[in-house]
């Protein structure tokens, strides 16, 4: 039964309207993020998210958009267990992390395995922004030796608690550095680059560019308008970088949308 469903007669139809059937869900974990005209309904809402049958511990509420160098929002307990910290399984992989301390996005998982299927065993490559692995990891898994640069200390401490769960911390090197100044001071040449960059980070790409060999691949994800797409398309061609395609990957704002380039370089 949808929740919506769950909720009819108990939160009036006008707010009711208010409340979407989807919410994240990270390990054991749900997110809701609550408009203000559901405030007096948040603690039934929760409840009947905990109650889902989807093996759901705790129900939070997004209380604050992503903030500061950690990339985290604010929450607050709705329902369920006070343990942030869960572990999350994507198509084999386990991540540990806990969701009020490192930044962790369940939607990109598709996205993920494409970007690890196209990567050839032996493959050199760098992951800025590498957070607790989750592109970093599968990566791996596929052979690849993987450079992850990770500022949050945190989130290098499980991502190397996660190479381990997944057998692949041989394959991967933790640098808990600035990307932007850390991508200036490595001395290798990457046959790839996967780069999910923060909002508003778009300089890496230029500072990765350099360290990636002539016919190197990048996949650079980036947030944008829809009219914003060819102009930048020119500009990485201007780059040096042939445009192998462009695609959404799910939106972030009315009319902002996550895109991932796949770049090929010269």
């Amino acid at each position: 039964m949808r929740l919506t469903e769950k909720l009819q007669g108990v939160v009036p139809g006008e707010c009711l309207g208010r409340l979407s059937d989807r919410f994240h869900v990270i390990g054991n974990i749900a997110i809701l993020s609550l408009a203000p005209e559901l405030a007096s309904y948040k603690k039934v809402i929760a409840g009947a998210v905990l109650s889902s049958g989807k093996s759901i511990h705790t129900v939070l509420n997004k209380t604050t958009k992503l903030q500061g160098e950690r990339r985290v929002a604010g929450f607050e307990l709705l329902a369920g267990s006070s343990n942030t910290d869960t572990v999350h399984r994507e198509f084999g992989f386990l991540y540990r992390l806990d969701v009020t301390r490192v930044f962790f996005n369940s939607h990109l998982a598709h996205e993920r395995m494409r970007v690890s299927a196209q990567v050839m065993e032996g493959e050199d490559v760098l992951v800025p922004f590498s957070g607790v692995g989750p592109f970093a990891i599968p990566l791996a898994a596929r052979g690849a030796h993987v450079v992850a640069l990770e500022k949050n200390r945190e989130a290098c401490l499980y991502l190397a608690e996660n190479a381990r769960l997944n057998r692949v911390d041989k394959m991967v090197a933790i640098i808990n550095a600035d990307a932007f100044q850390m991508a200036k001071l490595l001395r290798k040449d990457f046959h790839r680059a996967v780069i999910p960059a923060p909002y508003g980070e778009d300089g890496i790409l230029e500072t990765v560019l350099t360290l990636v060999k002539s016919g190197g691949r990048l996949h650079f994800y980036t947030f944008k308008k829809l009219h914003q797409i060819e102009p930048l398309k020119k500009s990485y061609e201007d780059m040096g970088l042939e445009v192998m395609q462009a695609r959404r990957c799910g939106n972030v704002a009315p009319a902002v949308s996550r895109w991932v380039f796949d770049l090929a370089k010269y």
